[in-house]
């Protein structure tokens, strides 16, 4: 989840070389680079589900399973900027799918849980004239969208320094939109992201860049985040097209679909609660 906070004309100290740094005790210390707008204390919570994907994946591999088609994160507190450690179980795995479970802790607390598919791959033949086919496309493409930072503080580093990111349609904030993010910095020293990986990244922010209340007057936190994939993402750019819809006993729903430039990759959602700043 993402949400602007007042900027200035100063810039943000020289960020770390990564989002994570895996330490010896198979624990990962979390740099300035996953630090979220609503507390300078807590993680965005792209970073710290990535980070979770990956020892899911990883879980996965060891089944020959190279396909994650579900990823549900369910955030139970807010993440610090702090040591982390992940667990990972196989709550049951056959011959082409298997279910797995994850929990992250943090200062002996758990933070998140997670549950997640994963799916045997193979080259299959596919009509050419199916419904729907070929697979919608980003609203436009890397080389067509404008930059833009994140409109974050400048005074801190942040979830802003770690990624790239390009408006492919709407506004930062105001309704509706579409916004390409890249990572700038890996998200485990030493090791190039995957797939997953990028897309958990990218996948946290639907809520914000699509918000539609007033962030002075409202809070509205997601408490989960489902990504569902077709496929594999190509390329190191995610697109992530996302609005917010609000129901009007305090609920919400931001849904967000998810592109790299050969076009779908996949959905994402987010449960909303809202409610008004005290």
């Amino acid at each position: 989840m993402v949400l602007p906070s007042l900027s200035d004309d100063r810039e943000s100290p020289p960020p770390a070389a990564s989002a994570y740094i895996a330490l010896a005790n198979g624990a990962y210390a979390s740099s300035d680079l996953t630090r979220g707008p609503w507390h300078p204390d807590h993680q965005h919570g792209g970073p710290p589900i990535a980070l979770v994907a990956r020892s899911i994946e990883r879980a996965a591999a060891a089944l020959e399973l190279t396909h994650v088609a579900r990823l549900t994160a369910n955030l139970l507190r807010p993440i610090p900027i702090a040591e982390l450690a992940v667990e990972v179980q196989t709550d049951y795995a056959g011959r082409n799918v298997a279910h797995f479970s994850a929990r992250l802790h943090a200062g002996g607390k758990e933070v998140a849980r997670f549950t997640a598919v994963a799916q045997r791959e193979a080259k299959l033949d596919m009509p050419a004239d199916l419904p729907g086919h070929p697979l919608p496309q980003a609203p436009r493409s890397v080389e067509q969208s404008p930059p833009e930072r994140f409109p974050f503080s400048k005074k801190t580093t942040g979830y802003q320094d770690l990624i790239d990111s390009r408006i492919a349609q709407g506004v930062f904030f105001r309704g509706p939109s579409a916004v390409w993010f890249r990572l700038r910095y890996p998200l485990i020293a030493g090791e190039a992201p995957s797939a997953l990986q990028r897309v958990a990244v990218a996948a946290d922010s639907g809520n914000g860049i699509s918000a539609i209340l007033d962030f002075h007057r409202y809070i509205f936190v997601n408490s989960d985040l489902t990504i569902n994939l077709l496929r594999k993402a190509q390329g190191e750019w995610i697109c992530i097209d996302a609005r917010t819809l609000l129901g009007p006993d305090g609920g919400g729903l931001a849904e967000s679909r998810i592109f790299d430039a050969e076009g779908l990759v996949g959905r994402a959602t987010q449960s909303l609660a809202i409610r008004l700043r005290e």
